[in-house]
Parts: C-alpha cells; structure tokens; sequence
C-alpha cells in the first residue's frame, strides 16, 4: 500500500538530504513503526508517504515513492487524502469546522454525501471513539486528547485505504492510549495499511509488525519489535523505553500538613476555588490541593480539568471563590502570576525575541528585578525574606547564566538563531529553559515531554528534580509514564477534593 524505492529527498534551499536512500513498504493490514531521536528524519518520511513532499513543500525526491501502486508525483493531493488519511500531531491544524459535529461533518457535506447518509457517519464514528458527548461543543473548548480523538474520527470516517499517524499519543491519557493501541488492531485485521511516526514506543509491543529506526536521515535499523529491546541501539538513537511500568499507583497523593504540625507549612496551596466557563457546569466546586517543594504529576483523564487548573493556580483564569498561600501565607490571586510560571503546550505563544540568547536573557532581567522588588518590600516591613527557599538569586554574569541554562537543556550552537526557527522540541526545550531562568517559587509545566525522544524527556526530567532540589515546587500536567517514573515523588488527581467545610465535593466536568 505504501511503497519506499530507494528515496532521497531535499528540501528546499537546503544543503543536505532530509532523508537518504530509503527503502520499505507497509502492506495492506500491517502496522509500521517509525522513530528515532528529533530531527532525524521521521516527520519526512510521513511527508512522503502521504504526498506533502514534494506536493506542498516542494524540493526534490529522487527515487519513488508509491501509495496504491501509484507514485505521489502523479497523484493530486486531493486524491491523495482520500487513498491516505494522516492525523498530525496538532490536530488543530487541521481542522476547518468550529464545532465538533460540524467538524466530522464537514468532509462528507463536501463531497455532496447525502444528510442522512451524513449525519449517520457523524453519529457511528463519534460513538465510535467515544465522543458522542462532545458533539455540541466548541473545538476551541476541547482537551488536547479530545482534539486527538476528533481528528482520528473525522480521518477514519472517509474510510481511508492507509493511515498516518504523526505522535499520535502524545497528548493522550494511558487509558486512551491502550484504547487506541486496540483500534490499530482492528484496522490491521481489516486490512489497512498504518504507518505510526511515534517517540513513544512501548504501547505497540504486540501491535507493530515491523519497526523502523531512523538516525541521521538513514534507516538504522530495521526489525520487528523486540529489535527495539537492544539497550545499545536505544542509546545511540535517543530512544525511549521499549516497556514502560505505570507509576500511577504508587505515587503517594499529594496532601498538606497536618494542622496540628509544628512545622512551617512550606509549599503552594489553594482552598475552596469555585470555578466554571460562562454559561456552564463547574468544573471545581470549593475544590482544594497542595504542593510542597519536589515534582508532582498532576493525573487525570482527558478533559478532566488539568489545564484549567494550571491556569487558576496562575491566575490566567479567575476562580469564582476561593483563597491561595504561599508557605502559609495568603496572596492575592493577581498576585500569582508573579510567583507561579507557567509552560504552556503551544511553544510559539511565549516565544517573542529575535533571538534565542535574548529570550534567556530577559528572563533572567526580570527574575532579578522581581526579587530585588521583593528584598526592598521585605525591607520596609522589617523582617527577613523567611520565603526564600526557592532557587537563590545569583549574582555571577548573565552570559554565563544563558550559557549554562543552554547546555542544561541542550541547546548549545543555537543562541543566536530566531526562536521561530527550531524545531518543536527545541522550542519546547527553550520555553522551559525560560521558566527556569525566572527562578520561580511554582513551575507548571503542561506536557512538556509531549513529542521529546528519550534523550530529551530524560534531560527535562533531570531538570526537573534539580529545580526541585533548591526547593520549587513543580507540577507536571503530564500523561507521560516515563516521566513520572523519572521524576515525580506524588501525585495531585482529578477530580480534587473538597476544601474543609467549604461544600460539596467537585463536579468532575467532561471538559477543561
């Protein structure tokens, strides 16, 4: 179904190949895996395979590249899409309708199916991949996960002949994951051809017939699954783990201390937040949690409310009720976006600078201006700055600084490159690397590992434990297992509970 004939490919105005020499097919009712450290080539190679290159993004193939037994230079892409359905990692950007029902719908009203015939495949697809309850809603409204689900549905709907899937568990929970791991069998068992490009690699032992591992723009190695078991290749390739154990369950919750404890409470805690969208349900009713210093993952399923309540804890959203403490002592909720940062998914949308050195160093400007403007506060009201358990202020030069948050995170050699010009795990590495330079008291992190090979979640997460270290308070809105294996000592779960004396425990909402 999908054939590779010694390819090479260049992108435009590039010096080198994107791919080189590749060769490979995925059969009607076969699963194929494609991964390798960032930048080695995968995302190409899906490219390819569904017609984008040199379709859209033009340059130059050599060799061919069939899809049904028809090579992509001859086939329109509009053709393309219905012999080759692909699922990007950002479903987002793919989508053209508002609403979700309009979205599955959209395709079929297109091509002139009949309504009847229309809204019957809106219904058995969206029932399909359990999303009959969000119909009504607003794509703009819906988790990450939940995007995920809408554009697999709206795919699968035009009954596609091979299936592309970019990272298609990335914003996914474990439950889902396994949910989709049982649908890609029931789709090779009918014959489709599915090539998945995925840095995560343990939820398809057992679904993958082959696996192919990308280094450097060359086929590495090529294999069935337990190929992926050789410790020796999974280190030279940045890979992640071939089996993963859930950590969920022995993650200790995460829990204030007692009242009657004669030590300090240090750590981040909120208290009977009430919070719903305009018009709607809440999704936590007088709700409380705690963070002390050390890594906590924050679980829950797909729309749960996780990134909602990263953006009340930030006061990017602003609870109907509720109070928030700093080691005990309650700060305003507009003043919490002053001691809380924040890593949000879309890396783009806090990137500004012309270059990756200046964002760094604006980050670093503003953490020495706030704490100056906390040490002069403290001051005047005569007392010693008790809170400063967070990472200490450094006096040592800023270039040296940048240069070693560039290193921490592996950035080195890209200090004066435009922030819009790396990759998305640069990017996403960058933004965390910001935050750090911010020296904050709370860090929230929203899937920051969502899209990383195995080298870079795992220099995240020793980031991450050494921010902890110097007595921050991070919280991780991850579905990540690797991850929390890594890195987290506890767990924070949706639904919260309710504060003391405060009502009735939460309203558990379908959606953030």
């Amino acid at each position: 179904m999908i054939r590779f004939e010694n390819v090479t490919y260049t992108y435009p105005f590039a010096e080198k190949p994107a791919v080189r020499g590749i060769n490979f097919e995925v059969r009607p009712g076969e699963v194929v895996l494609v991964t390798g450290r960032s930048g080695c080539g995968k995302s190409t190679l899906m490219r390819l395979a569904n017609g984008l290159c040199p379709g859209w993004f033009k340059g130059r193939l050599e060799g061919r590249v069939l899809v049904d037994g028809k090579s992509t230079l001859e086939l329109p892409l509009k053709d393309m899409s219905r012999l080759c359905g692909t699922l990007f990692q950002d479903p987002e950007q793919q989508f053209f309708a508002l609403g979700v029902e309009d979205e599955l719908a959209f395709v079929h009203e297109w091509r002139g199916l009949p309504a009847e015939e229309t809204r019957e495949k809106v219904r058995s697809f969206a029932r399909s991949f359990g999303i009959g309850h969000i119909l009504g809603q607003s794509i703009h409204e819906l988790s990450e996960g939940q995007k995920q689900k809408v554009g697999l549905a709206s795919i699968m709907s035009q009954e596609p002949k091979a299936l592309i899937l970019d990272e298609p568990t990335a914003n996914l929970d474990p439950e889902s994951t396994v949910e989709l791991a049982h649908r890609l069998r029931m789709l090779k068992e009918s014959g489709m051809a599915i090539l998945v490009v995925d840095h995560r690699l343990y939820w398809l032992e057992g679904v993958a017939d082959r696996v192919l591992v990308m280094k450097e723009g060359e086929v590495a190695a090529q294999g069935n699954f337990g190929l992926l078991k050789d410790d020796g290749l999974r280190a030279s390739c940045g890979l992640r783990g071939w089996h993963v154990d859930d950590a969920r369950p022995h993650l200790p919750e995460s829990a204030a201390p007692a009242a009657e404890s004669s030590q300090p409470e240090r750590g981040f805690r909120m208290e009977g937040v009430t919070f719903a969208y305009k018009g709607q349900a809440p999704i936590f009713e007088h709700a409380s949690a705690f963070l002390a210093p050390g890594v906590t993952a924050l679980i829950g399923d797909n729309g749960a409310g996780k990134t909602t309540l990263a953006r009340l804890m930030t006061g990017l959203n602003k609870a109907q009720s509720g109070r928030f403490f700093f080691d005990g002592a309650e700060i305003a909720a507009s003043d919490l976006l002053r001691r809380v940062g924040v890593v949000l998914q879309n890396a783009d949308h806090q990137l500004h600078m012309k270059t990756v050195a200046q964002e760094l160093e604006v980050c670093l400007e503003l953490a020495e201006r706030l704490e100056k403007q906390a040490a002069k506060q403290k001051a005047r009201e005569g007392r010693e700055d008790a809170a400063a358990q967070q990472c200490p202020a450094v006096s040592r030069p800023r270039a040296e600084q940048v240069r070693e948050l560039l290193e921490l995170f592996g950035l080195e050699g890209l200090a004066e490159r435009h922030p819009q010009s790396l990759s998305g795990g640069e990017k996403q590495r960058l933004v965390i690397a910001c935050a750090f330079a911010k020296r904050p008291r709370v860090l929230i992190l929203d899937e920051p590992t969502s899209g990383l090979d195995g080298e870079n979640m795992r220099r995240i997460a020793n980031a991450l434990r050494l921010l902890a270290e110097h007595g921050a308070c991070v919280l991780i809105i991850t579905h990540d297992l690797e991850l929390m294996k890594l890195s987290c000592s506890r767990a924070l779960r949706l639904p919260l509970t309710a504060g003391k004396n405060t009502g009735p425990a939460p309203h558990n909402a379908d959606k953030e």
